[in-house]
């Protein structure tokens, strides 16, 4: 049995196969519907349920409330549908534009960029290129089944492996792997290019570029898209962390500070110790944006890294600093421990 999915205002319609989640059925169908984790915890995809009926899998509750339900409104990533739906979502222009892909990769080196962040590079099979938009991700298909996602951090014109920032989580079903037994040459799967957090290059809006811990990846592969491009848009990067360690890469910041028009950059370190001798900015790195931009209604936002970072961004932001609703894109990072939380579906 399959049912048939609805979109407004674009009227697109597409199948969506029972127990298949509306998500996956428009990705398949490459429809655009917005989306970040696939898995229920960042709210990306949430949009109205405007006709029908869905039962919705384990979730977080921050990303959808039951009040959130009583309103209409549906998490789409765990929506299965019961009957055929009508739903509302702002399409994301260019989501379909490269297909997306499951592939083997070799890993191609394994680089430590900090105690706790190993650089990941990954060659693709000979004469095979990944298409992607800069901002996207990939995900790692996994023992039974499971999943895990990271966002590639390098621009796609670039003629060199596949890179990506893997943070150490102790327990971690893939990090573990990737700081202990993982070496050159061993051979993973991959799918992709997913999500819908890329440049949006139809637009001329000075960008703030707001990044925590290893939500620099992506973040710096749009960075270098813009220098590809020859962009003449104002860049300003905030790159927030505990200690400056965890800015792994701040020198390549610095170093796009020096040589690139319109560029800025702004580490801000929110937990200092006194070894560290750190004189720059201190506090959360969103409210060095507040701070900076008090009116932000002219601009573009792009934010990554963890989900109380992202989520504070954008509710401040549009609150306070007037920032239009679409003008902010963001990936929330989301680990294993932050789905243990998610509230069970419903009876």
């Amino acid at each position: 049995m399959s049912f048939q999915v609805t979109v407004q205002p674009s009227g697109r319609q597409f199948t969506c196969d029972e127990g298949e989640t509306i998500l996956t059925a428009a990705i398949r169908a490459g429809v655009g519907l917005p989306y970040g984790c696939k898995n229920g915890a960042c709210s990306s995809c949430k949009g109205k349920l405007v006709a029908g009926q869905v039962e919705h899998g384990p979730h977080q509750e921050r990303a959808l409330s039951a009040h959130d339900e009583q309103l209409g409104f549906s998490l789409f990533c765990c929506a299965k549908p019961q009957s055929d739906v009508t739903i509302e979502a702002r399409e994301v222009a260019g989501v379909g534009e490269f297909p997306v892909r499951k592939m083997p990769v070799r890993v191609a080196g394994l680089q430590k960029a900090a105690d706790d962040v190993m650089i990941l590079s990954l060659q693709l099979p000979a004469n095979e290129r990944l298409q992607y938009k800069a901002g996207q991700y990939l995900e790692f298909m996994l023992r039974d089944g499971k999943r895990r996602a990271y966002s590639m951090a390098i621009a796609p014109h670039k003629d060199e492996p596949m890179s990506l920032h893997i943070r150490h989580l102790p327990g971690g079903l893939f990090t573990d792997q990737v700081f202990t037994t993982l070496k050159e040459r061993d051979i993973l799967r991959v799918e992709g290019p997913l999500g819908t957090f890329f440049l949006r290059e139809d637009s001329e809006k000075p960008i703030v570029l707001l990044a925590s811990g290893t939500g620099f990846a992506p973040i710096k592969a749009i960075v270098e898209q813009l220098e590809h491009a020859g962009s003449k848009r104002a860049v300003t990067l905030y790159w927030g962390g505990r200690r400056p360690q965890d800015l792994y890469m701040n020198a390549l910041c610095e170093e796009w500070a020096r040589t690139l028009p319109a560029f800025t950059y702004v580490p801000v370190v929110s937990n200092a110790a006194p070894e560290d001798n750190w004189s720059g900015r201190t506090g959360f790195v969103h409210r060095a944006v507040m701070e900076d931009f008090p009116d932000l209604s002219g601009h573009q936002v792009y934010a990554c890294g963890a989900p109380i970072v992202v989520e504070s961004a954008q509710r401040e932001f549009s609150a306070q600093c007037k920032l239009p609703e679409d003008e902010f894109y963001a990936d929330s990072f989301t680990s294993e421990a932050d789905l243990a939380g998610a509230t069970p579906a419903a009876s």
